[in-house]
């Protein structure tokens, strides 16, 4: 992933709504759920959470298609796995290019 695809993903995320509806598609696996079924989930209207899958769907966080009447929205596992790789690509791989005052030995890995 380059770092704005980084960015535009991390950002689509820093909402609480957005993050519970993707968390709940990670969840819901790749069979995915209905609008409806993923308002109830979260907590929102179908209205408030249409506006915050598109901006999930335009971070490539979120996929949709067409399932008889309905709508299913799905997490998009291999861009999830994409950023997780990129945020820790470097995991306890040495020293920090950081001066010494602020690191953190808290890697946990």
């Amino acid at each position: 992933m380059e770092s704005n695809e980084v960015v535009q993903a991390l950002a689509a995320l820093a909402h609480p709504v957005r993050l519970e509806a993707f968390r709940a598609l990670v969840v819901a696996g790749r069979e995915g759920l209905a609008q409806k079924a993923l308002a109830e989930a979260v907590g929102v209207g179908p209205t408030n959470l249409a506006f915050h899958l598109k901006e999930l769907s335009a971070a490539g966080l979120v996929t949709q298609a067409q399932a008889g009447r309905f709508v299913m929205y799905r997490a998009a596992y291999e861009r999830m796995n994409d950023l997780l790789a990129y945020l820790t690509e470097r995991c306890c791989a040495g020293p920090a290019q950081v001066p010494a005052a602020q690191t953190s030995d808290t890697c946990g890995c």
